[in-house]
């Protein structure tokens, strides 16, 4: 199977649709993310191990939550667990900036290491401190690649009026948009699993 096989697949289950998100898979292959005694599967739609317990997340569930997300091209962008870095090169294809954050020493420098391979001028891969995400920084949009409990309150307050973030809540995936009034538009949806966000504050 290959990257096009792959994408192929996705735009068949009606997941992958938007132009420029299809474009970005096109760009960036998963092939590239995984540990190499794993690239043999790089194009099955399952998660895989990328070493600490971790995961890269299933190609489906990405597409799914990356269509949820809508990134335009003047966007900044958070990315929460951002992992072997392959939602963060996603991302970065269409977004105008993007900060990655990641807990775990060695996936931060395997995802720094599969990031060398694109011309990427627009990253920022960040060393996950106390509270979830960059407190202090704001963002239009924000994905979160690892499930938490309840919607972390320090996400909230990083995300831009009008800007939207995609969370693995408990088994679903949420995605919420910042009203005006400040206050938020949920929209649920069920049947996924993750590996958890922890964290002392939420």
């Amino acid at each position: 199977m290959s990257n096009l096989e792959l994408i192929d697949a996705l735009i068949r289950q009606s997941v992958l649709k938007t132009p420029s998100l299809i474009e970005a898979f096109q760009k960036v292959d998963r092939i590239d993310f995984v540990p190499v005694e794993l690239r043999s599967m790089a194009y099955e739609d399952q998660p895989l191990p990328i070493g600490s317990f971790q995961t890269i997340s299933q190609p489906y569930t990405v597409a799914f939550m990356l269509e949820l997300l809508q990134v335009q091209a003047n966007d900044k962008v958070l990315d929460v667990g951002s992992g072997s870095g392959w939602t963060t090169a996603l991302l970065a294809s269409i977004g105008r900036h993007v900060d990655a954050v990641e807990r775990v020493d060695e996936l931060i420098e395997f995802s720094k290491k599969n990031l060398s391979y694109y011309p990427f001028k627009n990253i920022n891969i960040h060393q996950a401190k106390q509270s979830v995400g960059l407190p202090g920084e704001h963002f239009d949009k924000i994905l979160v690649s690892c499930a938490a409990d309840e919607i972390p309150q320090s996400l909230v307050e990083q995300l831009n009026i009008g800007g939207s973030m995609v969370i693995p809540v408990n088994n679903s995936i949420v995605k919420v948009v910042k009203n005006s009034d400040g206050s938020l538009q949920e929209q649920e949806y069920p049947g996924f699993v993750f590996v958890p966000l922890i964290r002392d504050d939420i």
